[in-house]
């Protein structure tokens, strides 16, 4: 339902003068706050008005209005203003987030919301049911020892040691990368089976001999870089918010402590935006906001970046805090591939 005008500038005074203070909103602030021209008693026929609409409450009979989760989603749905970060923020979540490795990059990342937002933050890796393999490196260990290095299509980097009987020279290790690199590249990680594996060898002729070990290896990168893990941060945070009591922050923790749920709720949606309370489909989120954004690698939809936070907070500029982030893990990890 579309609410008139009037309607709209005071739910939207209430919600961000409510976000600021926490306090219940009465119709004596909201004259000076929203600047509505109109006298205190019309402003309190339109909060009661909302009140019966499911978008404000009444914490107690003499007290002012608090925003619902219903009036929280028509603010940001409808009202909810856009921020422009400062050239200040900006440069802190640029220099944050860079680091030389992509779990690194999301690592800082979770690290930088959390800090920024004083909520929780998590990152996760791509989905990995398109990820393919961009690149396989070996670097050379000791005389009998080499690392292969696999680099994905969704930025992911896994390393395995390998061993062999006989000395790796680095001319040893260039016809390994040519003759891996040109069964592997562009391979689908789920299609890399061990059938898989007996077909490439099989290709690679006189060097069939020397490749078991190497392929083992490149094998346990790869399952390794199936799995989605997930980079949290701002856990404790919680834990001192005075927008939760104990049960549920403690609610919150516990559904940061499960990556598959975490990894179910974020990747599985193709879009950026912001679920609030049982929105997300978890009842341990039933008093949180998560402001999520999705990150791109390779001008494809990749992870996403999240701020799970108390219903009372700033959207708009946890919103952008989140966005730019997003931004910067895409460049950071882009440019590392590259």
């Amino acid at each position: 339902m579309e609410l008139a005008l009037r309607k709209e500038k005071i739910l939207s005074a209430v919600v961000e003068k409510y976000v600021e203070t926490g306090e219940p909103i009465g119709s004596k602030a909201l004259q000076t706050e929203a600047g509505l021209g109109v006298s205190s008693a019309t402003i309190r026929n339109e909060l009661k008005a909302l009140d019966d609409d499911g978008y404000l409450m009444q914490p107690h009979t003499s007290a002012g209005r608090v925003p619902t989760q219903q009036g929280y989603r028509y603010y940001i749905d409808n009202l909810m203003p856009t921020v422009t970060l400062s050239e200040r923020v900006r440069a802190y979540i640029e220099r944050s987030v860079r680091a030389q490795s992509p779990e690194q990059v999301l690592g800082n990342s979770a690290a930088t919301l959390a800090q920024l937002t004083s909520a929780a933050a998590v990152v996760t890796t791509p989905p990995t049911d398109e990820a393919r393999v961009h690149r396989i490196r070996f670097v050379a260990t000791g005389r009998h020892t080499s690392m292969a290095v696999l680099v994905t299509s969704t930025g992911m980097v896994e390393n395995r040691l390998f061993r062999c009987e006989f000395v790796l020279t680095p001319q040893l290790l260039s016809m390994f990368d040519k003759a891996v690199n040109e069964q592997f590249t562009g391979v689908k990680l789920k299609d890399i089976n061990k059938a898989f594996l007996q077909t490439a060898a099989s290709a690679m002729g006189e060097l069939t001999l020397f490749i078991p070990d190497v392929l083992v290896a490149i094998y346990e990168a790869v399952q390794n870089a199936l799995e989605i893990s997930v980079a949290a941060a701002g856990q404790t945070n919680l834990l001192f918010s005075d927008g939760y009591d104990f049960q549920s922050a403690r609610n919150v923790m516990k559904f940061l402590s499960d990556n598959k749920r975490i990894s179910s709720l974020l990747n599985n949606s193709r879009s950026s935006g912001i679920y609030l309370g049982e929105e997300s489909g978890s009842q341990e989120l039933k008093d949180s906001a998560v402001i999520t954004a999705r990150y791109e690698l390779g001008g494809g939809s990749a992870g996403a970046v999240a701020v799970i936070a108390p219903m009372r907070i700033d959207y708009k500029t946890v919103r952008a805090e989140v966005d730019y982030t997003a931004e910067c893990v895409s460049k950071t990890i882009g440019e590392l591939i590259d």
